[in-house]
């Protein structure tokens, strides 16, 4: 583990404590953005915001992404919160790590905006870039948390509906269950400083607004994999997610997916939104630029 992971940890643990108490949801919303005044994109970039098929987006590019590569991307935040300077500075380096431009997916949120709201406006991205003349086998998909849950169960939709799949997908500490416990007991749950049984409580009953958390368009473990294109997952080591994401890998394996999972030891929730400041973040960049080369 880097010299900087724990300082890293103790200033995350001490910006997340609270939210929980902080009833409202503006009070949350405002609380996860803690310390993003202080990021900016890296040097270079240049993000453009646009229109998906009416689904309000970005374009990011920067001096080092080429042209015929698209990354879609899927922001986390539990599907409640939106885009932050940490995804600007991280997608910002994507672009670059991967060579290529990236379209940020501004979906719509619960609770105002339960599923299936998020998947269609994702679904709807997708399309867009196809209507634009990009093939299928030039896009990736990629997301964080509620966006690697929105990744999976975006591609499970292209395929339920007959369109083209994209050439593969990421999922950065993915979310795959929705119907698993979440209490006390489950795995890492005192060594997360990110996620805990209460936010996830609150995150998943926005979302779920009291629908069927085993829809598999909702909890993709629950879902036939077969036929979804190249997968790579990673996962922290210490996050309360990780049996998701171990879940996953295993069952897509199963199916015949071409599934890639990579436990980062010691690694919380989304750690890879700390490139540059912390090198196991830039390790896990460097991994999903060369995936993205790899299978584009």
């Amino acid at each position: 583990m880097s010299i900087q992971a724990p300082l890293l940890r103790f200033i995350i643990r001490i910006g997340a404590r609270g939210e929980v108490s902080k009833r409202t949801l503006a009070k949350r919303r405002q609380s996860a953005s803690f310390g993003a005044g202080l990021i900016r994109p890296p040097r270079g970039t240049v993000i453009v915001p646009e229109s998906a098929a009416q689904v309000p987006a970005r374009w990011i590019t920067s001096s080092q992404a080429g042209s015929e590569r698209v990354l879609l991307y899927f922001h986390g935040g539990g599907w409640v919160y939106g885009w932050t300077q940490f995804h600007a500075l991280f997608v910002g380096q994507l672009t670059r790590a991967s060579k290529a431009r990236a379209m940020a997916v501004d979906y719509r949120l619960a609770p105002e905006h339960p599923y299936p709201a998020a998947l269609e406006d994702c679904v709807r991205a997708y399309r867009s870039l196809i209507d634009r003349g990009v093939p299928p086998g030039r896009i990736v998909l990629i997301g964080d948390s509620a966006g690697g849950n929105l990744t999976l169960v975006t591609l499970l939709a292209l395929k339920g509906a007959g369109l083209p799949l994209p050439a593969a997908g990421i999922c950065l500490s993915p979310v795959t269950d929705l119907a698993a416990k979440r209490d006390a007991s489950v795995r890492n749950v005192r060594k997360d400083v990110v996620l805990n049984p209460a936010s996830m409580k609150f995150f998943h009953e926005s979302y779920l607004d009291g629908q069927d958390p085993h829809d598999p368009l909702i909890s993709p473990v629950y879902a036939d994999l077969i036929g979804l294109p190249p997968l790579l997952i990673q996962v922290g080591g210490d996050e309360i997610l990780l049996d998701d994401a171990e879940k996953l890998a295993a069952q897509a394996v199963q199916a015949g997916v071409d599934a890639t999972l990579h436990v980062y030891p010691g690694m919380w929730h989304v750690w890879q939104l700390f490139a540059p400041f912390l090198p196991e973040a830039e390790k896990a960049v460097e991994e999903i630029g060369q995936f993205v080369q790899s299978h584009t």
